[in-house]
């Protein structure tokens, strides 16, 4: 099959079947493949160009690629440190960006809030308190949501705030609005990202369940609103930790092209993507004005196959992540298969998934994320979505109980609930 890099226009069709005649080719041809599209990339920018850098094993040898067929190209490399990146890439990462990138390697930066805030639970607190005192409808807008979050912390006492600061529950301003911050004001990142409808603060989402009147005769939608009723989750730490401090320092350094380790075969939606976009396709960036802005992914018709294969062909150096694994029960021995960010869990109901891997792999971690609040939320899910057969989860009166005696309750999350009104493909990212 011969695949136009660049027609001009976003709208490629390439057929699932052709597809999968491509994840078949031999590696000689995927490489040539991806020197074409990133040649296609690089032919289009005329600002300048960047690697989307995780540290992880995909976009390693994309940046391999182009040093190894384009050494007079010097494209900026923007590593996304999300702030809960796991050590061994972590350090990888900035070993490999001051070997291979020097002065082109850039970490990302998180945002600070400008502001003294409510941690959730005073919001909450607040939120009682208005409803008590009936004025709940000074902070609201017709539809049951809140005006904004300032005004609605406004309204607390300064008696109140006094209160607050003294129990520490006030994000002063300042405050990085790292993972931590976005897990206690929008919630966790349980469930994939198709389950996290309404991007929100998690006190406007209790306005709006609590006040709305747009009722719903949709049994799909009615079913999501009593899960998102009890338990606290949110995809918006990827658009705070991730998406947009890349984007600000795609910005800081005029960025036309950015080119990206994401692979079609990963999932059904990349599949699609790459089906109606092809390597190379257009869109639009503030900072560059009328000028386009490309997303170039040349790696579309790799597998992980692949990857290990061409790692291993020209002695790629890679992140130790992914030789750190376990053995359970049964002999089996289980290996780290994704680098990304240690506090996802939007493959919950997935075996092998992020959070049971980590319970293994790096305790310390999964323990300060179960003591957070996450396992709080899990446990929320699954007495919403149980399919009715006692489990352990059942037993212990408490999650900090059950955390202490049987913590490996967590681990088969996917056996223990039923959740195929909200259960969808999961999109892994590098």
């Amino acid at each position: 099959m011969k695949l136009e890099f660049w027609k001009g226009t976003s709208e490629v069709y390439i057929s699932f079947v052709d597809i999968q005649a491509e994840f078949k080719q031999p590696i000689e041809y995927k490489i040539l493949t991806a020197i074409n599209a990133i040649a296609s990339g690089f032919g289009v920018s005329t600002h300048k160009t960047a690697i989307a850098f995780s540290g992880g094993k995909d976009s390693t040898v994309l940046w391999h690629i182009i040093r190894k067929y384009f050494p007079e190209k010097s494209p900026e490399i923007i590593f996304g440190n999300t702030g809960v990146e796991y050590p061994e890439s972590l350090k990888f990462a900035r070993e490999i960006g001051k070997e291979w990138g020097d002065e082109h390697f850039h970490e990302t930066q998180l945002s600070r809030t400008e502001q003294d805030g409510l941690k959730y639970q005073a919001q909450r607190e607040v939120l009682e308190w208005l409803i008590k005192e009936d004025r709940i409808s000074e902070v609201l807008k017709e539809d049951g949501k809140l005006k904004n979050t300032h005004s609605f912390e406004k309204t607390a006492t300064p008696q109140m705030w006094e209160d607050f600061r003294k129990r520490k529950l006030v994000w002063p301003a300042g405050t990085i609005m790292s993972y931590w911050w976005c897990a206690d004001q929008y919630g966790f990142p349980i469930l994939g990202k198709a389950a996290s409808k309404l991007d929100a603060r998690r006190i406007n989402i209790d306005c709006f369940l609590k006040f709305s009147e747009s009722a719903s005769d949709k049994e799909e939608l009615l079913k999501y609103y009593d899960i998102l009723k009890e338990c606290k989750f949110s995809q918006h730490c990827c658009k705070l930790i991730k998406k947009e401090p890349s984007e600000k320092l795609q910005a800081e350094l005029d960025i036309d092209v950015i080119f990206k380790g994401l692979m079609a075969s990963e999932s059904r939606t990349r599949k699609i993507n790459f089906a109606t976009r092809g390597y190379l396709f257009k869109s639009h960036r503030p900072h560059l004005g009328d000028d386009p802005f490309y997303h170039c992914n040349p790696l579309q018709i790799w597998t992980d196959e692949d990857i290990w294969e061409y790692i291993h062909k020209y002695d790629v150096p890679y992140s130790k992540l992914y030789d750190v694994g376990y053995i359970d029960n049964k002999g089996v021995e289980h290996k780290m298969q994704r680098n990304g960010c240690m506090g996802c869990a939007t493959d919950i109901l997935y075996k092998n998934n992020h959070q049971q891997m980590l319970r293994h792999t790096h305790h310390t971690q999964w323990k300060a994320l179960m003591d957070y609040g996450m396992a709080e939320e899990l446990r929320k899910l699954y007495k919403t979505r149980s399919k009715g057969i006692p489990t352990i989860l059942d037993v212990f009166d408490s999650t900090d109980a059950l955390l202490e005696n049987r913590q490996c309750a967590f681990d088969d999350m996917d056996s223990l609930v039923d959740a195929e009104d909200v259960k969808e493909e999961y999109d892994p990212e590098d």
